[in-house]
């Protein structure tokens, strides 16, 4: 969006150089761009693994901020657009160049701690450094091309071309070079491109400046790095990412002896597997099994979530003292579909335990290839998602296992608040139950928590997943608990009186509560495991009967309210109530995503607000202020143009964003969508830019405002018909399903700047070449300010009330636009410009 407005201000001038670019140019822009949007979608990959998924959502606001203040430079600096284009991109380039390595190692090296945010007053200075710093590749990118865009304002076209192509093969390298690179070879890459895209307007005699040796350096490193990492090396040391010491990985590494013996890197993840003597991860195991446990190995996913990787499948007799066991003794001979299992302990125990044929899905192929259980001949592997193979598969089970594949996580630390798990929702469990045979079982575990929360949720999923396919939960769910986990089991079909003995004998032998089953008494609750209070026994009974349970979800303490595909966010836990004992907490406890960390979105919304109005907002106004004696000062319709511009930064953000995390579902991986739905957006919008001056706004805004209103009722058929396609057929459906979206979105703000050529009159002093009057000062500075908040605003308001509510209100900022277009003045009159 913000290239679309430096397409249309450079449209407007009439600069007296306007020669045809040279290759040299062509060439140069075309590598910043590939290198600037591949850094870009590179980096929510970098914060996914050394972070949490939490910060990977600021990516599009640092983007955009640093978009946003180019903006801003180039709005209150008109004699930029008349310096030499050849030496500006050269310049430019080599500082994006600088900006990418040089932000990612203050970034890797001087670490945001969440944890002590409260506590260590550094860390704000240190947020507010990694948010600036980040921005600066963008900044540079940016005023890059405004540059262009400026001088040849002939070539806008042509330009906004080559920008658009750059950006769309840095799409597509994100995707594909980390598998040979990984994350931190990317930034190298990014690097050496930018690097590249100064040397090709870099003229023989300029070879022995000192910026051109500066160029030269960073090639030179960032080949040096590559080639160690293609070689197998691991690549410079310097550049090697840090994690974060409260995820699993760094916790697994600090036990003697254990070593990293596998790491690798693709689109959407990276795998490692730790091989120590310390690992014993078996989650649920019975504290009744008392011989030794097998050699294990550990595998973790972004640096977190350990799970067991047994070394030999003939070591599986503590399988049989796992909660999932009861599943094989109900369905003995039964065939069973394990989903998602990474490490395969729930594949090793189908395979130990049961007698029928074993069918796993896994949708990472790194995971694949780096346990040894996936190649049993035994064993038939989908490398799909599980909801994708579920939609295509026409194959009913008799036992179904939702592997628990992430780590121990207390629900007031929030480790996953943001992160979508479409495996836990509404429509997935139905799915689930769906595809069992009479009498099959799905069983799905998590993590015990107290007071009950991820754990109540679980059994909340299950209870409304069999009433709303029109079963009675009170005869088709079991729940029962170890120390420290919660397994739950729901069949198709009521269990009988023998099955829920045989669930007793089960629960006596190997010390497991019962929680709930039909019939139980409040007797036979808490006799192993014992608590003072029998509180999941009452807690998971109360939510069964309440009636209606919208009111036990109201009242309870916790969010536990079972998720939807709309509002995928099971990890999500934190209701309001909580601020007061939140408050009361700080400074002397600090729960960072979770409870009291939530508020660190929060705050990180307030460092937004802070940095867009420093950096964008306030050096118009103070421009602003220097020019007050100059003829334009004082546009009556000011007002008028900021409300629309503003509205504009937020309607595009609020339709992205959810469109971002909802296709997640669709494209299996965030990678994926995010790569494919910037595309598309971005691309079919450059063609509605392009077509602004031939179409007026009622014609764009109208149908806009419509589409995007109709789209949470439309998406998610079009998804659930076509979601058992291929991966490639997916991807093109996506891209042409947004097609019209995009292209509409592409108008309204070029469109909004042609009006203002008729509403403003053009001032031509100090090197300005005539901008449509001062007002695009402040639209530019107030829709770059918008745009920086709205990726945040909008992921907040996604997990608090999903994504539908977002687009309706992209929507609704859309028809608030439309009003403003009505009473927009005619030139030279205060009536309103007819669309």
């Amino acid at each position: 969006m913000q290239s679309t407005a430096f397409a249309m201000a450079a449209s407007t001038d009439q600069p007296s150089i306007t020669k045809i670019y040279q290759p040299g140019v062509i060439l140069g822009l075309f590598l910043l761009s590939t290198a600037t949007l591949a850094f870009e979608i590179n980096l929510t990959r970098l914060f996914s693994v050394a972070q949490f998924y939490h910060f990977a959502f600021m990516i599009v606001s640092i983007a955009l901020l640093g978009y946003g203040a180019s903006g801003s430079v180039l709005t209150i600096s008109p004699r930029l657009r008349g310096v030499d284009p050849r030496r500006s991109l050269m310049w430019l380039s080599l500082a994006t160049a600088a900006s990418i390595l040089g932000a990612y190692i203050l970034v890797n090296w001087l670490p945001f701690d969440s944890y002590s945010l409260m506590v260590d007053r550094k860390q704000g200075l240190i947020l507010l450094l990694h948010y600036t710093a980040l921005a600066l590749p963008f900044f540079f990118s940016g005023i890059a091309l405004a540059i262009l865009l400026a001088r040849y304002p002939t070539r806008v076209g042509a330009t906004y071309a080559v920008n658009l192509l750059g950006s769309a093969v840095g799409c597509v390298i994100a995707l594909l070079a980390p598998s040979a690179l990984g994350g931190e070879g990317m930034v190298t890459l990014c690097t050496l491109l930018a690097c590249t895209a100064s040397l090709c307007v870099t003229s023989t005699r300029q070879l022995f400046r000192p910026t051109s040796i500066a160029m030269m350096a960073l090639l030179l490193f960032a080949m040096a790095d590559l080639a160690s990492r293609i070689s197998g090396q691991g690549g410079i040391a310097l550049l090697r990412l840090h994690i974060s010491p409260y995820k699993s990985l760094s916790f697994a590494l600090q036990v003697p002896g254990s070593q990293d013996i596998y790491q690798k890197w693709n689109a959407y993840s990276r795998v490692d597997v730790v091989q120590s003597g310390g690992i014993h991860s078996v989650p649920g195991l019975s504290y009744r099994y008392l011989q030794p446990l097998p050699t294990m190995d550990g595998l973790l996913v972004d640096g977190d979530d350990l799970s067991p990787i047994v070394r030999s499948t003939s070591d599986g007799q503590f399988t049989s003292f796992l909660p999932a066991a009861l599943a094989f003794e109900l369905r003995p001979q039964g065939s069973t579909l394990v989903l998602e299992p990474h490490g395969g302990l729930d594949v090793l125990t189908a395979l130990f335990l049961g007698g029928g044929k074993v069918t796993c899905v896994e949708p990472n192929p790194l995971i694949v290839k780096a346990s040894s259980i996936y190649h049993d001949p035994r064993l038939e592997v989908h490398q799909e998602s599980g909801r994708s193979y579920l939609q295509h598969s026409p194959g009913k089970f008799d036992i179904i296992l939702l592997s628990l594949n992430s780590s121990f996580h207390p629900v007031q630390s929030g480790a996953y608040t943001l992160a979508e798990d479409y495996r836990y929702t509404l429509e997935a469990f139905q799915e689930m139950l769906s595809h069992l045979n009479p009498g099959g079982l799905l069983v799905a575990m998590r993590w015990l928590q107290e007071p009950p929360s991820e754990d109540l949720r679980l059994f909340a999923l299950a209870v409304t997943a069999i009433e709303n396919s029109g079963g009675s939960a009170e005869q088709q769910v079991i729940a029962l608990r170890g120390y420290n986990t919660v397994t739950v089991l729901a069949k198709n079909g009521s269990f009988s009186p023998v099955e829920l003995e045989t669930v007793r004998e089960f629960a006596r032998q190997r010390a497991y509560d019962l929680i709930y089953m039909p019939g139980i008494q409040a007797a036979e609750t808490n006799l192993y495991n014992i608590l003072p209070e029998s509180i999941y026994y009452a807690t998971y009974l109360s939510l069964l009967q309440a009636q209606p349970r919208k009111a036990f979800y109201a009242a309870y303490t916790y969010d536990v309210e079972p998720p939807s595909d709309d509002h995928p966010f099971f990890g999500h836990y934190f209701k309001w109530g909580q601020t007061p004992q939140i408050i009361a907490e700080f400074g002397r406890a600090w729960l960072p995503f979770g409870g009291g960390g939530y508020f660190v979105i929060l705050a990180v919304l307030a460092l937004a607000f802070f940095l867009a109005a420093l950096l964008i907002v306030l050096p118009v106004i103070i421009w602003k202020y220097k020019r007050k004696n100059e003829t334009d000062k004082a546009s009556p319709f000011i007002l008028r143009n900021l409300v629309y511009f503003s509205l504009l930064g937020f309607a595009f953000l609020f339709v992205e964003i959810p469109l971002l995390q909802r296709f997640i579902l669709y494209l299996e991986h965030p990678a994926y969508a995010v790569s494919t739905v910037l595309f598309a957006l971005l691309s079919f919008s450059s063609l509605g830019s392009m077509a602004s001056r031939r179409l007026s706004l009622r014609i764009a805004l109208i149908p806009l405002v419509i589409l995007i209103l109709l789209m949470p009722v439309f998406l998610p058929q079009l998804m659930r018909l076509t979601l058992g396609l291929p991966l490639a057929g997916r991807l093109v459906i996506t891209v042409l399903a947004l097609a019209p979206l995009g292209f509409l979105m592409g108008v309204p703000f070029p469109g909004g700047i042609h009006l203002l050529e008729g509403s403003s009159q053009p001032t031509r002093q100090n090197g300005d070449n005539g901008t449509p009057g001062s007002d695009i000062a402040w639209i530019w500075a107030v829709n770059g300010a918008a745009s920086v908040v709205a990726p945040i605003l909008a992921a907040l308001l996604a997990l608090t009330y999903g994504f539908s509510l977002v687009l309706w209100l992209g929507g609704s900022c859309y028809l608030g636009a439309l009003i403003t277009v009505w009473v927009w003045p005619r030139p030279g009159a205060p009536q309103c410009l007819p669309l």
